[in-house]
């Protein structure tokens, strides 16, 4: 294939999806982390799409959380692995509760894809530029 001497680049294809999709979530995530009680609440309720309707204010923190902390562990590639599942669990709770509500696809799209994303690098991990890869070394370098 033409284009395959670009796979040398994998690893660094992958920090910069790591810090560009971070970096956004952080961004997402921030202002619902800081709107407080009321505003997690309000985002909680988007649990009842998959029938939890209990707690709505901490499901609503949770995803806030998510969202920003996931973000950040992703740019980090620290517990990238964990952080995609919470995230992708975060994104397909938002797609459900905007397809129930029959916003249409221009407003489910944007989680759709996100969990998309967050699944593919659940599977992939999170490449060779990380602290989950510094980490992992420095754990197997101990053993021997």
């Amino acid at each position: 294939m033409i284009l395959h001497k670009l796979d040398r680049y994998r690893d660094a294809g992958l920090l910069v999806l790591r810090i560009g999709i971070g970096v956004m979530f952080m961004l997402h995530g921030f202002p619902k982390v800081m709107g407080g009680p009321e505003g997690w609440t309000r985002i909680g309720a988007a649990t009842a799409a998959i029938g939890l309707d209990f707690a709505p204010t901490f499901m609503g923190f949770m995803a806030a959380m998510a969202e920003f902390g996931g973000g950040l562990l992703l740019v980090l590639g620290l517990l990238t692995r964990p952080a995609c599942a919470l995230l992708c669990i975060t994104m397909l709770v938002a797609t459900i509760m905007h397809v129930q509500n029959e916003d249409g696809f221009n407003r489910y799209s944007h989680a759709l894809e996100a969990a998309i994303v967050f699944f593919s690098l659940l599977l992939i991990g999170p490449g060779r530029f990380s602290l989950d890869e510094t980490w992992s070394k420095l754990q197997s370098s101990e053993k021997q």
